[in-house]
């Protein structure tokens, strides 16, 4: 009779990799990333939406820097006896990579319903234009 322990092999591999995704998610915010962010794009402007609920407009800061847009921000403990706590709160801050020049002057952001809302109009460099071919 021959006994096949090949599925144990890697049995400690599993384990550990089974305890590190419980532990990522059990309460703190592991890979994931907070705020959560949508970032799309068309022919004139690159629109990113972020919940962001409970945080007041004065305690969010939005910066563009050349190529990137930063989004930081503090939402406070509420007071008082938790028997679960999953919301995060303290500071976050999200970085967004922006794969084209945007006008910072002309950049719009609104808060409404817990989702910042933020419109970066693309410059005229770089915006697709057709060349005609002579």
């Amino acid at each position: 009779m021959v006994i096949d322990f090949s599925p144990f092999y890697d049995f400690h591999r599993n384990i550990d990799k089974l305890l590190s995704d419980v532990w990522s998610t059990g309460g703190s915010r592991g890979q994931s990333s907070y705020p959560l962010v949508n970032v799309s794009e068309d022919d004139s402007a690159i629109y990113v939406q972020c919940e962001i609920p409970g945080v007041p407009r004065e305690d969010i800061d939005i910066t563009i820097v050349e190529s990137s847009l930063s989004i930081k921000g503090e939402r406070k403990p509420a007071q008082g006896k938790y028997y679960r706590q999953e919301r995060p709160t303290g500071v976050f801050q999200r970085l967004i990579a922006l794969n084209t020049s945007v006008d910072p002057e002309r950049v719009k952001a609104s808060l409404s319903d817990g989702v910042l809302s933020i419109t970066l109009p693309k410059t005229a460099l770089s915006k697709a234009r057709k060349i005609a071919i002579d």
